[in-house]
């Protein structure tokens, strides 16, 4: 029995190379192969340093195992989804750490169709097997094959939109030297646009930093780029770009939370009554854009994991979380970093109005707090505290991730971090930032806590 440590609610995430290295890698191989017993698996790497011989391990263990490997190389964590999902493989694994810092990587786990493989469904059943490094032999050894699904990746974004109605726009793009940028480039001869690219070059040293937009310090340059140049449009990605994050043609920054509404409204136009799905973190701004439009709203649990089982059970064309993962029915019901900002800028172009003018409203009517972390001793025992405090009086309490109670002008989300040791507070209001204010501030003193990023 060698441990193995890592393994978190949604894929695996590990230190470099003390928790992680080939022989790691390799026994995840075999024990993924072990676990769901495939034929055809894709593999894919991010642009990290030490991607490439994690992922070589990996694919040794899989072939070892009997399994055929489908390598499309370097892509970010929809290049995996997408293979998957369109060359109909049996599972597929990406090797990245997201936005982790340059000593960590991971791995993330599909089956068929591109379904999740989280703590739930055979992350913990993988661990044990890896752990007890005890596999069965195959009649013979699997192969590995060169897969080049570019072309049909691309043919893919692209089918999301009418081209005739794009006219010119200027767009900053930052992939944060992470792999967004060739896809960008790729994408470049069919479009209109005009791209003001910044920390553009894929670069494992991440020389401006780990590529995590979430964090307010990371923002800057895309900010400035967008006044320097005048851009009508700034966009920004985490390092295996399945997050993408707005800005305005002000630099200000956009709450991944009102871009839900924003696509939601896409959506319906185009499919009349369908589904959508949101999180229970912020949610009237959403619930309220959908209903207007006559869509069905249907609430999940957060994680992508969650998410797109629920997707699937309600058939949504779309779904969205206030994280800036988006997720699409046509696209395997994962999610993509990339569909998002394409279909903002169709909208931008079909409607001429600015991004700024676009969701200005919303923001307005549904003013937010945005996510607010905090350290805490006992998260269990907190939560417990502001239900008991919150509670009487309230019109509603729901348990759906965590704690949310609703009130007549006001509403809290309140929950632990599935990946990391934090409390996490969203507070939102109608039409009333005064209100979410006060509140936010009244919810963060009876939480205490040290402040964390």
């Amino acid at each position: 029995m060698r441990p193995i440590t890592g393994f978190k609610a949604y894929d695996y995430r590990a230190r470099i190379p003390g928790e992680l290295n080939v022989d790691v890698a390799y026994r995840i191989g075999r024990a993924y192969a072990e676990f769901l017993k495939p034929k055809r698996i894709v593999v894919g790497r991010d642009i990290r340093l030490s991607s490439g011989e994690l992922c070589e391990a990996l694919t040794r263990g899989l072939i070892d195992s009997g399994v055929d490997v489908y390598d499309i190389g370097l892509c970010g964590t929809e290049g995996v989804y997408f293979a998957t999902f369109s060359e109909k493989m049996d599972g597929g694994v990406m090797v990245t750490a997201s936005h982790n810092p340059p000593d960590y990587n991971g791995m993330k786990f599909v089956r068929e169709q591109s379904r999740p493989i989280s703590g739930d469904t055979g992350l913990k059943e993988i661990q044990k097997i890896a752990e007890a490094d005890a596999y069965s032999t195959p009649a013979k050894k699997g192969q590995r094959f060169d897969l080049d699904t570019r072309k049909k990746y691309i043919d893919h974004l692209l089918s999301y939109l009418d081209r005739s109605k794009l006219r010119k726009l200027k767009i900053v793009v930052n992939a944060g030297n992470g792999g967004a940028g060739a896809i960008v480039d790729q994408l470049e001869p069919h479009l209109p646009f005009e791209f003001v690219k910044i920390n553009h070059q894929a670069d494992g040293h991440f020389p401006n930093g780990v590529p995590n937009p979430m964090l307010e310090e990371n923002r800057a340059s895309t900010i400035e780029a967008i006044r320097e140049h005048k851009a009508d449009l700034g966009v920004a990605w985490d390092g295996d770009y399945d997050r993408c994050f707005f800005f305005d043609e002000t630099g200000s920054f956009i709450e991944g939370y009102y871009i839900v509404g924003l696509l939601a409204s896409m959506f319906l136009r185009r499919e009349p009554g369908t589904s959508i799905v949101h999180d229970p973190r912020l949610t009237w701004a959403t619930q309220d854009m959908v209903t207007s439009l006559g869509g069905k709203v249907v609430m999940s649990k957060s994680g992508h994991a969650f998410m797109k089982d629920v997707m699937r059970q309600a058939d949504a064309a779309y779904g969205g979380e206030m994280s800036a993962h988006h997720y699409f029915r046509a696209f395997g019901y994962c999610d993509s970093g990339q569909i998002p900002w394409l279909l903002v800028a169709q909208l931008m172009c079909e409607s001429g109005k600015k991004l700024s003018s676009l969701v200005g409203e919303r923001i307005a009517a549904f003013p937010a707090s945005g996510e607010i972390n905090r350290k805490v001793a006992d998260a269990k025992a907190t939560i417990q505290k502001v239900e008991a405090h919150y509670k009487p009086g309230s019109l509603s309490v729901d348990y759906t991730d965590g704690l949310s109670i609703e009130f007549g002008q006001w509403r809290f989300n309140l929950r632990s971090s599935n990946t990391e040791p934090l409390i996490r507070l969203n507070v939102e209001s109608r039409q009333d930032v005064a209100l979410m204010q006060a509140k936010t501030r009244e919810l963060l003193e009876m939480i205490g806590g040290e402040i964390a990023h």
